[in-house]
């Protein structure tokens, strides 16, 4: 699974328009839905009703996992850049893994 088609995935959950999501993302509108067809394809069924632009059941279940998968990617990202900063406070993200992990759950 590919972390930037979570994240189209999520916008396009905001959206509710290919457009307008694909707007969002700075990419064409083909590139975002080839991502959710492969995305799709990784899950095993459709994500998205079209016409109107709606989540199908799987799209609703499966939403808050991936929100939590993109929750996770922004925390890594912050603790990476606190223990390569330099600063003094570097050493309290020794911790970051376990409270990140006991967040999540």
């Amino acid at each position: 699974m590919q972390l930037q088609h979570v994240k189209y995935f999520l916008l396009l959950c905001e959206e509710l328009s290919f457009t307008r999501a694909a707007q969002r993302c700075n990419v064409a509108q083909p590139t975002l839905t080839k991502a959710m067809r492969s995305l799709e394809r990784e899950l095993g069924g459709p994500l998205f009703r079209r016409r109107p632009v709606e989540l199908s059941a799987l799209g609703k279940a499966i939403r808050p996992y991936l929100e939590q998968i993109a929750r996770a990617d922004q925390q890594a990202r912050q603790a990476a850049q606190v223990l390569t900063s330099g600063r003094p406070d570097a050493a309290s993200c020794q911790d970051a893994a376990p409270r990140l992990d006991r967040e999540a759950n």
